[in-house]
């Protein structure tokens, strides 16, 4: 693990990447992305405290699934599908998301949020554990997406590298922890977890089968390319 030299803030919501000005620029732009369910699912976080990757984030997610033209995604980590909700519509009309949530509830709020969207003939959505859900699901992915518990990431990326095709994505969020990555001292959410971000992006940036690069927007999202 690499000695992190970085100044002492103890307070991690201090360390925003990008100034919450621009973030609402961007967002005035994305005002075209509006939806019904859109709204509906992002009012539904806010009111539960639900932890969602937000419209910026979503757009991008969007973005990088159309440019390497997915088909097939799996998700580690699914929640009421907010993160399916962008990939669906980037997939084509026989494209498919794969999403894993332990709650069946979720469940049932994707089923009825996604539906209402029209996109859920292309989600395949299963309840249990993303890990063994994987471990059971054959073939290659376009994109493996992980948002699961963050000291579970090292694992989901050693799963995940070996199943993406050449050319497709490995993206995941959270990887700067609000910025408690940058930190000598900090207060972690759940003991281990920043430590377990920490590797988890020294390993990615480290494999020589991939170019990878981290989005800052938000709580930073790692994207990284398996070479051709």
């Amino acid at each position: 693990m690499t000695d992190i030299q970085s100044p002492t803030l103890p307070n991690p919501a201090l360390l925003i990447p990008v100034n919450p000005a621009i973030e609402k620029y961007m967002l005035g732009l994305l005002s075209k992305t509006d939806h019904p369910v859109l709204t509906a699912m992002e009012n539904l976080a806010r009111e539960r405290n639900f932890p969602i990757v937000d419209r910026l984030v979503g757009a991008f997610l969007e973005t990088l699934a159309k440019s390497i033209n997915a088909k097939r995604i799996f998700e580690f980590g699914s929640g009421y599908g907010y993160s399916a909700y962008w990939f669906a519509k980037a997939v084509s009309e026989q494209g498919q998301v794969i999403c894993t949530d332990g709650d069946p509830l979720n469940k049932a709020q994707a089923q009825k949020f996604l539906s209402a969207a029209n996109v859920w003939d292309k989600v395949d959505f299963h309840t249990g554990m993303a890990q063994a859900i994987f471990a059971q699901t054959e073939g290659t992915f376009d994109i493996c997406y992980n948002d699961v518990d963050k000291g579970d990431y090292p694992e989901v990326w050693q799963m995940a590298k070996n199943r993406i095709r050449p050319g497709g994505l490995y993206i995941a969020d959270n990887v700067l922890w609000h910025g408690r990555v940058a930190m000598a001292e900090y207060e972690d959410v759940v003991p281990g977890w920043t430590e377990a971000i920490r590797d988890h992006n020294e390993q990615i940036f480290a494999d020589p089968d991939f170019d990878t690069f981290i989005n800052p927007t938000r709580d930073g999202v790692i994207v990284a390319r398996k070479k051709l």
